[in-house]
């Protein structure tokens, strides 16, 4: 089984500014823009709130209300009306999809979705960053591959569930690919009680990549199985030991700026599996 570190949501470049963490602690992931889209932010719902204009709020610019959001991952069944059959997926195109079809990613790995998130406050004039908090890079929501399509070999009315997903806009590309996930999620072949597919409603500092005591987001602490080693080839983008800084407890690691899919193939390594269940522990708390 593959791990995918996804990097996914609004940050300094997509976007202009991090994901929200309300007072209450949850993660609200904000889809990046785009043009070609069907979907508005202010079509999208988050737990009652309409995702337009909390992004209005935040970036005090009204006109996110009617622009196009790349809804991708699209794993919460309640951010807009449904077709029946409706099945959490991803999307991936270009370089990082042939960045995944080079490490071997494909049915039974597993996608944990991250991305820059920072405190939010409610004042007079709605929501506003908290200006003594910095962001942080944290995961969000999870995704275990159970089919993999190319886009542009689904003919007719194929899925037709899918139809409104930003990547049917895409012109003929032979790299447009959806992963939809499983029903279930299954770890190594043993049933984890969790779905295949799922957001971490609250924050929890097992989902916090960035490591606590650095002002820089991309200084992440990890578990020693994602530094490269004797006879482990490490997280994909970052198997230059120099990039890494390993004691017993775990790694320091100074991650890639850019990138979207940082791949590790755990080539039969269990120590992957306690660290995930831990992760989704998180999800029930």
């Amino acid at each position: 089984m593959r791990i995918i570190l996804s990097r996914k949501g609004f940050d300094s470049s997509a976007g202009g500014c991090p994901s929200p963490i309300l007072p209450d602690g949850r993660l609200c992931s904000l889809p990046i823009p785009d043009d070609a889209s069907s979907i508005s932010y202010g079509e999208i719902d988050y737990c009652g709130t309409n995702l337009g204009e909390l992004v209005c709020q935040l970036t005090l610019n009204a006109r996110w209300q009617g622009e196009g959001a790349h809804l991708d991952p699209d794993l919460r069944a309640d951010a807009l009306p449904r077709l029946p059959g409706w099945t959490p997926m991803l999307g991936q195109s270009g370089s990082a999809q042939g960045h995944l079809r080079n490490e071997g990613v494909t049915v039974g790995d597993l996608f944990l979705f991250f991305g820059s998130f920072r405190p939010v406050q409610q004042v007079a004039g709605g929501w506003r960053f908290s200006p003594r908090q910095a962001p942080r890079q944290v995961i969000w929501g999870w995704l275990q591959v159970g089919k993999v399509l190319k886009v542009d070999e689904l003919l007719g009315d194929t899925i037709p569930w899918a139809r409104y997903h930003p990547h049917f806009a895409y012109g003929k590309d032979a790299s447009n690919t959806l992963y939809l996930a499983r029903e279930k999620l299954s770890l190594d072949g043993i049933a984890a009680g969790y779905p295949g597919a799922g957001t971490f409603s609250y924050l929890d500092e097992r989902l916090v990549l960035t490591a606590s005591d650095s002002k820089r987001q991309t200084r992440w602490r990890l578990p020693t199985f994602f530094a490269p080693g004797k006879g482990q080839r490490g997280l994909s983008f970052h198997r230059n030991p120099n990039r890494w800084a390993c004691a017993e407890d775990g790694c320091l690691l100074d991650s890639a700026f850019r990138g979207q899919e940082f791949v590790l193939d755990m080539q039969g390594d269990e120590r992957p599996l306690g660290w995930i269940i831990s992760l989704l522990a998180a999800a029930r708390t």
